[in-house]
């Protein structure tokens, strides 16, 4: 594999212009790369003026910097590591919901064991937790019937990599006796459900749905992973994702939507919603970091949820943006939501950003308290799905909700997309670097391997004065949600989703339609930094309401 030069000098004396203050000692004098002319070529990159005066003066620093650049890389930094400045959602005069309450789950609807066992496939987490606990079924029944569908649908789904039956069916097979025992765990004990191949498994591979990391094996099991271990849960498969956290489009080919085999299911939690959606699992594991959860679920119809930044460990999952980052449930039902983030939830001591706030789950919504939202200009300027988008208000009111529209707060966080690009070009730097980056199957100017290499050329300063807009942006939404618990948004359009993934606020996406040719449609619920409790109650009594998630895609086999 080829290796890329580090010597060229108009790059270098462009990335030269973003670096910090010289960090070692030159041991020895060597002759300087560099020129006042190659600098003043190299400065056009990043709109700055230097006089010739100017320009000379910087060279002697300017080749120390570059030796620190060197030793810097000759450091192994794997791609866990994370950067010594963590980011804090948390604005001015934040205040926690101080008092732990109990967890509080709706009463689900007896529901009777069908002769076909293969009609619960798309039966909710609550349903088929009942199930369980009351011994109808056992979770190896459960567990195979759901083996055998991913065997049957997935490959033309192009939704699994891995599939890890000896390991699921071991573990199906402790959750009956546990459970014959008397030793419940709770609603997830027993429940079959699969992650996104971002997040470590002791014993799998890893693949990052990438081409250079398909081999991969990393020796942990993700906190995540854990967390659902500790609560009962079944690990059938390990899904696609989207090259390195992008789109649906990995090494093995495009990951479908089930509503229309000729469409991708969007990304970059491609498979989470496609096997969700096709009824392979009780539930998944996505992650999102600029719209992974909220786009995929939208295309497959199902009901995902964007936890507050830094709710969940990341704790063995890769990492594309250190302070974007954030890993959720993608589900049939808004409660479902519920009792996965209620398993997945809490600091683990690795993960330095987690907090540790109550999660007062209470489905019962009084509506006479209960402050709601709306983004009017983005309701009235919807281009698609406007019908759709409008009935949510109508049931919303409907329900008892007074409504109230808002605005976003009028700074343009278009341009701080250079933190999500300056963070994952670090992240995969040596992939970059080395000219693996070649052997990646997207290579378009709008793909990862272009975008890391462009994203080299981002000033440091520019990037922390990114941020330095990102903290007033936090400010500014801290006041607008003093007087909102949640609000309601269509999912796409304006700035919506891109703010409040700066910002770190939840967001849970969900269903409320389908465009002429059948397909899925949504509206995305937010609510308050760590306010998941009412942003779920919220959306759920929404979602109960209607009955778009109880539609189901006909499935093609292999």
């Amino acid at each position: 594999m080829k290796r890329r030069s580090s010597v060229s000098l108009l790059v270098v004396a462009g990335l030269l212009l973003c670096a910090p203050a010289p960090g070692f000692a030159q041991q020895e004098k060597k002759p300087n790369p560099f020129n006042a002319e190659i600098v003043g070529q190299a400065q056009k990159l990043y709109g700055l003026e230097f006089n010739e005066a100017e320009r000379d003066s910087a060279l002697e620093n300017l080749a120390d910097q570059f030796e620190n650049y060197l030793k810097i890389r000759a450091f192994a930094l794997p791609n866990s590591v994370p950067p010594a400045i963590l980011f804090n959602p948390i604005p001015l005069g934040f205040q926690f919901e101080k008092e732990k309450k109990s967890f509080k789950k709706s009463e689900t609807p007896r529901i009777a064991v069908p002769k076909n066992l293969e009609d619960l496939a798309f039966a909710s987490v609550g349903q088929l937790a009942q199930l369980i606990r009351t011994r109808k079924i056992t979770s190896l029944q459960l567990t195979t019937m759901y083996l055998n569908r991913l065997k049957k649908f997935g490959p033309k789904l192009e939704c699994v990599i891995t599939l890890t039956e000896d390991l699921a069916l071991k573990q199906a097979k402790r959750a009956d006796e546990e459970i014959a025992k008397g030793k419940y765990r709770g609603p997830l004990h027993g429940i079959p459900y699969g992650v996104k191949d971002l997040l470590s498994l002791k014993g799998y591979k890893t693949t990052w749905g990438s081409v250079p990391f398909k081999e991969q094996v990393i020796d942990e099991d993700a906190t995540v992973i854990k967390r659902l271990l500790q609560a009962g849960a079944v690990l059938v498969a390990k899904f696609t994702m989207g090259e390195l956290a992008m789109g649906d489009v990995w090494y093995g080919g495009r990951t479908r939507n089930p509503w229309n085999y000729n469409q991708g299911s969007s990304g970059s939690s491609a498979g989470s919603a496609s096997a969700t959606a096709a009824g392979l699992v009780g539930f998944a594991i996505g992650t999102e970091t600029l719209g992974s959860i909220v786009s995929p679920s939208t295309r497959c119809g199902v009901t995902g949820l964007r936890p507050t930044y830094g709710r969940v460990s990341r704790a063995g999952a890769m990492a594309l943006s250190w302070s974007m980052d954030k890993i959720g449930p993608l589900c049939r039902t808004v409660e479902d939501c519920a009792l996965v983030f209620n398993a997945i939830a809490g600091p683990d001591g690795i993960d330095q950003t987690v907090h540790d706030a109550p999660f007062n789950y209470d489905p019962k919504v009084d509506w006479k308290t209960l402050r709601i939202g709306y983004l009017k200009m983005d309701f009235d300027s919807a281009r698609g799905n406007r019908a759709g988008n409008d009935s949510v208000l109508a049931v919303l009111r409907k329900l008892g909700a007074k409504l109230t529209p808002i605005t976003l707060p009028k700074i343009p966080v278009e341009n701080l997309r250079i933190i999500l690009s300056a963070e994952a070009a670090a992240a995969f730097d040596d992939l970059t670097r080395s000219g693996k980056d070649d052997s990646m199957v997207r290579q378009m100017k709008g793909a990862w391997p272009n975008s890391f290499r462009s994203s080299r050329f981002i000033p440091a300063v520019e990037y922390l004065e990114a941020n330095r807009i990102r903290y007033l942006v936090i400010q500014e939404m801290q006041k607008l949600m003093s007087g909102i618990d949640v609000y309601v948004a269509p999912s796409f359009g304006g700035s919506n989703l891109l703010l409040t993934n700066l910002t770190g606020h939840p967001c849970v996406v969900l269903p409320n339609g389908f465009t002429k040719e059948g397909t899925p449609t949504s509206i995305t619920f937010t609510g308050q930094l760590f306010g998941e409790a009412k942003l779920l109650a919220a959306a759920k009594a929404f979602q109960d309401a209607t009955d778009y998630h109880l539609k189901y895609p006909k499935l093609e086999e292999n």
